[in-house]
């Protein structure tokens, strides 16, 4: 995080706070007729939220689909037989330049989680009938803004 100093349209001197990012991804994985989602421990909101599987992309030089099919392996013990972009975005473009990955997982392969990190330990895989993500968008129940966003692409587009 750091204090940007810059001019505004009207001359005017501004400070904006801005947090670097290196980016990440965010992953769809489709379960035959099912979507597989993670409830896991946010400090920043302090409880659990329903989400998909994510991760940042902190590994030097690894591409977006590398770091995806390693975070689906992490987080809920499955690896993808085939990744399908879906979209690339900036989360938060008001104060962080994090750019988000999308992509929809299928073909996936139970191999077992490899949690890293105290959040992820104690996370849950859930899975929810493809034919009630839209009713669980509604609902309120995902209030991740990352989750929001591509259960609503792949809601629009299908699969």
């Amino acid at each position: 995080m750091y204090r940007r100093h810059l001019v505004g349209p009207r001359g005017a001197a501004v400070v904006r706070v801005v947090v670097r990012h290196p980016g990440a991804v965010a992953i769809v994985p489709l379960l035959g007729d099912e979507l597989l989602l993670i409830r896991q421990y946010r400090a920043a909101v302090d409880r659990a939220l329903l989400e998909i599987p994510a991760g940042k992309l902190d590994v030097e030089g690894e591409a977006p689909e590398l770091t995806a099919r390693r975070e689906l392996e992490e987080e809920i013990g499955y690896r993808a037989g085939a990744l399908h972009p879906l979209a690339t975005f900036f989360t938060t473009p008001g104060f962080s330049n994090e750019r988000m990955h999308l992509f929809v997982a299928t073909d996936l392969e139970a191999v077992g989680a490899t949690p890293h990190g105290a959040e992820e330990e104690v996370a849950d895989v859930v899975r929810v009938a493809i034919d009630d993500v839209a009713d669980l968008v509604r609902s309120g129940e995902v209030e991740d803004a990352k989750t929001l966003v591509a259960l609503s692409l792949y809601l629009s587009f299908g699969w």
